[in-house]
């Protein structure tokens, strides 16, 4: 990884392109840190108090903790990433769309400019009900923190001006993504996110390690605990995301003129979690979703303590656990969920035998279909269970020993796979900036 670093440094294009990256990053986190308007710090701490418990932990780090401030950054790029979802799910839905996913660069584009679109449209929605539903609570710093009078000029003014300055730092948050995916390296939204998470991060171990009423043995032995979890986490990830189950194929031999082509042995890489981390979020999400707005209302009925993952693995209070278990059932359900909409097994066995190619042992058409699923219904259960493995750890330091964690294995999903594909690209422009000077001397 250094290597690779200190290889890219010493290329003039690549290093312009990281330090764009990096004072790009800077601006993103000075702006996380900028109130929008009329808002009252003293209030915001106050009603902002659930932002500490795992109810809205996960939220709370993917936004790089903007919306504890209120700030202009505070939806974050929360809204790109539910619209790019949405539009994956509706490619497979809308025949027009998946023309338009198979119609090359234009139809991308086409495909990125209805995404931007959504995402306007979704945070504005999202700021609207955070903006009423927060401001109910007396967030603003304003006589008009209550919404009952609604012919009152100067509340609704306060009101649009919180909802525009929220919507605009979320559509400005998606163009800074964009621009570093053109200009600086990686993919500019996972790198937006990566640093969100990662800012947290110190403050939420130092929570752990300097907790009050503990010794300097204990802080010692809380610190040393912490770090070994962390580097199991990122090992267990790293294997996670790099496992490949290859398929064989074999290219059939076709004759040109008075020589045979073809032939070549080639394989089908399937990956392990294929996925990704979607299947956490998506179950994440539809578990908080009604504590949220809940919290919306300053309300936090019984009911929502077995959506909370703070509640799971309890042993005083083992009956809040039923979501635990509901929640594990729906990561599974959504890692084979997704992956059916991103790898068609009919589609890979009708390139496949398009192009003269087949399995070994199995015969093309049917067969190869079926071949396809059992091999990818296997794979699917075994990175479903490495999420599991790697998400639930700290839920269980959580329920069993009280470590309340701001960040977990989600985070750090996100955290290594981002880094290891940035290294991937960064890699790759050293390898084409060597290839094209060698080519340029000869």
């Amino acid at each position: 990884m250094l290597e690779t670093f200190k290889k890219a440094l010493k290329v003039k294009e690549i290093r312009k392109r990281l330090l764009y990256t990096f004072f790009i990053l800077i601006v993103v986190r000075l702006g996380c840190q900028i109130p929008i308007p009329f808002v009252n710090g003293d209030a915001i701490a106050q009603v902002m108090r659930n932002f500490a418990n795992e109810n809205f932990s996960f939220f709370s780090a993917i936004t790089g903790g903007s919306m504890e401030k209120m700030s202009i950054f505070a939806l974050n790029i929360t809204p790109y990433i539910t619209a790019s979802i949405i539009m994956q799910l509706l490619t497979i839905a809308i025949p027009k769309l998946d023309e338009l996913q198979k119609d090359g660069e234009e139809g991308r584009k086409k495909i990125a400019e209805v995404t931007r679109y959504l995402t306007v449209a979704l945070a504005l929605i999202e700021s609207t009900a955070m903006i009423i539903g927060f401001g109910n609570q007396g967030i603003f710093d304003t006589d008009a923190v209550k919404y009952s009078a609604m012919h009152d000029i100067r509340k609704w003014g306060v009101i649009v001006t919180g909802i525009l300055a929220m919507t605009a730092g979320s559509a400005v948050l998606m163009w800074i993504g964009e621009q570093i995916t053109e200009k600086g390296v990686g993919n500019g939204i996972s790198i937006v996110l990566t640093i969100n998470i990662i800012s947290g991060m110190p403050s939420d171990i130092a929570n752990l390690v300097f907790k009050e009423g503990m010794s300097i043995g204990g802080r010692l032995l809380s610190a040393c605990v912490i770090l070994g979890v962390i580097v199991g986490i990122i090992v267990l990830v790293v294997i996670l995301q790099g496992a490949i189950r290859k398929i064989a194929v074999q290219m059939s031999q076709k004759v040109q003129g008075r020589r045979q082509v073809g032939g070549q042995q080639s394989n089908i890489p399937l990956k392990v979690n294929t996925a990704g981390v979607i299947p956490i979020i998506f179950a994440s999400s539809l578990l908080q979703f009604p504590v949220v707005i809940a919290s919306f209302f300053g309300k936090s009925p019984e009911w929502s303590h077995y959506l909370s993952q703070s509640y799971w693995c309890n042993p005083s209070n083992i009956k809040y656990s039923i979501g635990f278990v509901v929640y594990l059932l729906l990561v599974i359900f959504f890692a084979y969920f997704y992956t059916s909409i991103t790898f068609n097994p009919r589609e890979v066995a009708k390139n496949l035998n398009d192009r003269g190619g087949f399995i070994p042992g199995i015969r093309s058409g049917k067969p190869t279909v079926e071949y396809l699923t059992n091999i990818l219904n296997y794979i699917i259960l075994i990175g479903a269970i490495g999420l599991i493995i790697v998400a639930v750890i700290p839920i269980l330091a959580s329920g069993i020993f009280g470590a309340q964690v701001g960040f977990g294995g989600t985070s750090i999903i996100i955290i290594v796979g981002v880094i290891l594909e940035t290294l991937e690209t960064i890699k790759s422009m050293v390898t084409e900036k060597n290839y094209s000077t060698i080519k340029g001397i000869f």
